[in-house]
């Protein structure tokens, strides 16, 4: 029954990461987590590569890339830990990476390298990790009493500072739970409603029949949903599938799709279609679909000029009335999905811990010397290592403030936000 500086439940990018920089600042540091394989969002991350971070987060306005009831609640962690922080970390420890598109950075061999150098930094600390570790009830400090206590299925743990790391909903495969979200209502915080976010969008069966042959198929679109000030707009890849849509485009929109509205789709961003179809009708004998397929990919080309006789003719046979409607359906296809694939596909959870109830600077909770950090807070990054950033940042900002002893289970917040 040792009493610890600060017991961190949740061994995934969050929880080890301020296990080590908490460990490496001088306290005694226990991280518990319920599976037996640890960091295992990390290891399947970026098709096993890890998308560890994002070169284009602008420190100075980073909230535009992310979602929250308060958006700018990320920025205070976000430009005091910024991605370059964390890029020479990774060049610290030799792990070789290299940029995508968009700012993206990738690990060149594996996730297992991220892995492993948290797991140094946090061995660098002293730090105890215990995993298979599940905690079964969480006591608050009383008047007598300052450390939280903790009965887990490994015996009975004392902390002076609790941090919760545990994730979100999504994954559900690799062991992700709500305890994050129960060890917040236990205490009186509030919780902004969960959804699942970056997940692929699924239609009706039968209305998306004619589409369903085309799975596999990628392309560049436009995508876009909302209307006015939360119309939001993405140009990104779009993949098909046999339920419906994926693909970078459709895992981004979804975080901002609402159920029951429409998305809109730009199938050929880069093509006046009004124009070139009208080309096509002047100069071509060829049937519409085969000049369509010089557009857009032929299997898309086929599927859309099957489904109506008219674009079964020749180009030059094919009314303008029939053209213009076929050039407004592929750059601006409206259509409304019925669902997404849920947690189990989703790569992360919206909502969560309400920022009202947490400190920006410090991370800690209304509860004296309870903490959350990643995921499990109401902030949420784009598709593109936004997310792992927000993890690294909050980690770092929570395990500085424990070290530097900004603040104490003995004494309210200072900087806590909702008094803003």
């Amino acid at each position: 029954m040792k009493t610890w500086d600060v017991v961190i439940v949740g061994a995934g990018a969050a929880g080890l990461f301020c296990a080590g920089v908490a460990g490496q600042r001088g306290l005694k540091v226990l991280v518990i987590d319920h599976s037996e394989k640890l960091a295992e969002k990390i290891r399947i991350s970026g098709g096993g590569r890890c998308n560890f971070t994002n070169r284009l987060l602008d420190a100075s306005a980073p909230q535009k890339h992310f979602i929250s009831q308060n958006p700018h609640f990320c920025r205070s962690a976000l430009s005091r830990y910024t991605p370059q922080d964390f890029i020479d970390l990774v060049q610290k420890h030799g792990i070789a990476f290299h940029e995508k598109h968009k700012g993206q950075l990738f690990c060149d061999h594996s996730a297992e390298d991220i892995i492993r150098m948290l797991l140094d930094e946090c061995a660098a600390g002293g730090v105890d990790i215990r995993t298979g570790c599940s905690v079964k009830t969480v006591q608050a400090p009383t008047e007598d009493s300052n450390p939280f206590t903790l009965e887990t299925s490994q015996g009975t743990v004392h902390t002076t500072s609790l941090v919760v790391a545990t994730g979100g909903l999504s994954i559900p495969k690799i062991g992700a739970s709500d305890w994050g979200y129960r060890i917040a209502s236990q205490f009186g915080l509030r919780l902004v409603e969960r959804r699942p976010g970056l997940v692929p969008l699924t239609f009706d069966g039968e209305a998306w029949a004619p589409y369903a042959q085309l799975a596999g198929l990628a392309l560049p679109v436009g995508i876009e949903t909302g209307e006015k000030k939360s119309r939001m707009h993405f140009d990104e890849d779009l993949l098909f599938t046999h339920r419906g849509l994926s693909g970078p485009g459709v895992l981004q929109i979804s975080s901002y799709w609402q159920e029951g509205t429409p998305i809109r789709l730009n199938l050929a961003p880069e093509v006046n279609l009004p124009e070139r179809l009208k080309e096509a009708k002047l100069r071509s004998k060829k049937i519409l679909g085969n000049e369509l397929a010089s557009l857009v990919p032929s299997r898309l080309a086929e599927a859309w000029a099957s489904q109506d006789p008219a674009l079964q003719r020749t180009a030059a046979e094919v009314p303008d009335k029939a053209l213009t409607k076929l050039a407004e359906a592929l750059s601006n296809w409206r259509l409304t999905p019925t669902g997404s694939e849920g947690y189990k596909k989703a790569e992360v959870t919206l909502g969560g811990v309400d920022t009202r109830d947490v400190s920006s600077q410090t991370m800690e909770s209304k509860q004296p010397g309870l903490y959350f950090i990643g995921e499990v807070i109401d902030v949420t990054g784009w598709l593109g290592g936004y997310n792992f950033q927000w993890a690294w940042a909050s980690a770092h900002a929570c395990a500085v403030a424990l070290a530097e002893g900004q603040t104490s289970p003995k004494r309210a917040l200072k900087h806590l936000d909702s008094a803003l």
